[in-house]
Formats: structure tokens, C-alpha cells, sequence
């Protein structure tokens, strides 16, 4: 699937930092010790497993970064899916540079390509329903704008990327507020005409309240299946409907089977395990 590549000068940084932070403060000195400098190699990136491919953008920031005399050759882009064995790219150039940025490189992919993977399971398990599957800001600190983007890789959308841009209110703001609709008007009070409200109910009777207040969007925070269908039948397209609550890909069909246009999952960005993704040596000229 096509998925809008991350700018560069949004990857940059982060990938900067990771490699600093693996280099420390003499280097590789592993590499250094072993390799000879003039040594040239052809290496693979090979899955080990099924899964979804994502950061590869990553990946090739972490090798150009370490050497630019280093080619990258993609051949399964983000959002493809592989098999054991495939070959999702071919870096070329010296030996020392590649074996450097290999940790960073395969760590940004291997998480990524896990949460794109995780993501795509529950997405092809609700696909005979109109409902998506959407991430949470349970994400990692520093890494939000990777992971947000692998669950685009993995068939997902994306909820607010921070407490900016849209109003979610939850239970500890409902009982600050004074009640649903209390908070409800206070959110509509203070946010401009732009800004989304949502507001997390756990009862068909605060439904009934925010639907009153005229709320946009409401959460349906730990229903089951058939509360789940009567509160979407109560809101009748007045709002759009989102399901949340210990979401897997075991738990997704029945919620989505209910009617709501939305599951949220924070599992398929701060628990998905990461998909084992190999570097293999495909040749080597010494210097």
C-alpha cells in the first residue's frame, strides 16, 4: 500500500540522536579493530518473518548519515508485506559504515515494521466492517511521529497527534468539569470553530447527555459488543462512534460488528513485538 513518506528533516534529528547515542564517545571501536578500512560489502536487509514493512526512511537516514558514499537499493518500500527471506533492501559501500549504522537502522525498521504488522492484523480482521482501526498517544516519548506513522503502513489512521489538536475529554476532566455536558460546554466555550470535540462515556446514559450537549465525537471506553450496537444505534449519525478498550485482533470483529466507526488500540503502538528483520552479508571485497 502507498503511504506518505515522513519528510527528511523530520527523520533527521531523531536518527542523529540514536546514533550518538550508539556511538558514544570513541566510536565503533569494534569495527574499528576488526574491519579493514578499505573493505567493500554488499549487504541485505532480509525478514525473518511475515510482516509489514515500515521505517525504511529510517534506516537509510541511519546509513547516510554514518557514510553518504553508502547506497541504498529498496526493494519492498514501507507498507509492503514479506514473507521469510525477502529481501526489503541492498546497502552498498564499506564494510566499516555499514556495520556502524546497522543497530540504529534495524531497530527504527524492526519496531516499526512490528507496529505496522500489529496494526495490519486487526485491520484485516475488521475489513469486512466500515470500522478502522486508530492509535492512541500511548506511544513511545520521543518517537510518537515514527510510530503514528507506521500505523499508516499497517492500514490504520491516525487519533491526535498531541493534546493541540483536538478536545478529548475523559473521565478525570468529567469529574473536574462537573458532569458530560458541563465539560462538554465548557470545551465548546473555549475552542475554536476548527477543533474537534470528543468526549469518553462508560454509561448509555452519558451518551444520552453528550449527544444533548452536542458533542462531535464520542468514545465508548470498555463496552461490549451488544452495549456497543445499542449506543450506536442511540447516536443515529449524530456523531461519529469510536470503540476502545484492551483492543486485539481476537477482540476487534465483534466491536466493529457492532457498527462504530472507530477502534482505538494503544497496544499496537507501546506493546506490538518488533518483527525480527536480519542483515546479511550477500558480498564482501577486501580492500
Amino acid at each position: 500500500m502507498d503511504v506518505e513518506p515522513l519528510p527528511p528533516l523530520m527523520i533527521e534529528p531523531a536518527v542523529r540522536d540514536a546514533l550518538l547515542e550508539d556511538l558514544g564517545r570513541a566510536g565503533d571501536i569494534t569495527t574499528q579493530a576488526t574491519v579493514p578500512a578499505g573493505a567493500k560489502a554488499r549487504v541485505l536487509l532480509n525478514a525473518r518473518v511475515p510482516g509489514r514493512v515500515s521505517g525504511l526512511d529510517c534506516a537509510r537516514m541511519s546509513f547516510r548519515l554514518i557514510d553518504p558514499a553508502l547506497k541504498v537499493a529498496v526493494v519492498k518500500p514501507d507498507g509492503s508485506d514479506v514473507m521469510p527471506g525477502d529481501t526489503i533492501a541492498a546497502i552498498e559501500g564499506p564494510a566499516r559504515s555499514i556495520l556502524t549504522g546497522e543497530r540504529v537502522a534495524l531497530n527504527f525498521m524492526g519496531h516499526m515494521s512490528g507496529i505496522a504488522t500489529a496494526t495490519r492484523e486487526i485491520a484485516n480482521a475488521i475489513a469486512h466492517t466500515k470500522a478502522r482501526i486508530c492509535c492512541t498517544r500511548k506511544t513511545t516519548p520521543g518517537l510518537r511521529l515514527f510510530e503514528k506513522y507506521a500505523v499508516r503502513c499497517g492500514g490504520g489512521m491516525n487519533h491526535r497527534f498531541g493534546l493541540d489538536d483536538a478536545v478529548l475529554i475523559k473521565d478525570n476532566h468529567i469529574a473536574v468539569a462537573g458532569g458530560v455536558a458541563a465539560a462538554i460546554k465548557a470545551a465548546q466555550t473555549h475552542a475554536g470553530h476548527l477543533v474537534k470535540i470528543e468526549c469518553e462515556v462508560d454509561t448509555l446514559e452519558q451518551l444520552a447527555e453528550a449527544l444533548e450537549a452536542g458533542v462531535d465525537a464520542v468514545l465508548l471506553d470498555n463496552m461490549g459488543p451488544e452495549t456497543l450496537a445499542e449506543a450506536v444505534r442511540l447516536v443515529d449519525g449524530r456523531a461519529i462512534t469510536e470503540a476502545s478498550g484492551r483492543v486485539t485482533a481476537e477482540t476487534a470483529p465483534a466491536l466493529a460488528e457492532a457498527g462504530v466507526d472507530l477502534i482505538s488500540s494503544g497496544w499496537i503502538t507501546h506493546s506490538a513485538p518488533t518483527l525480527d528483520i536480519g542483515l546479511d552479508f550477500d558480498s564482501l571485497t577486501a580492500s
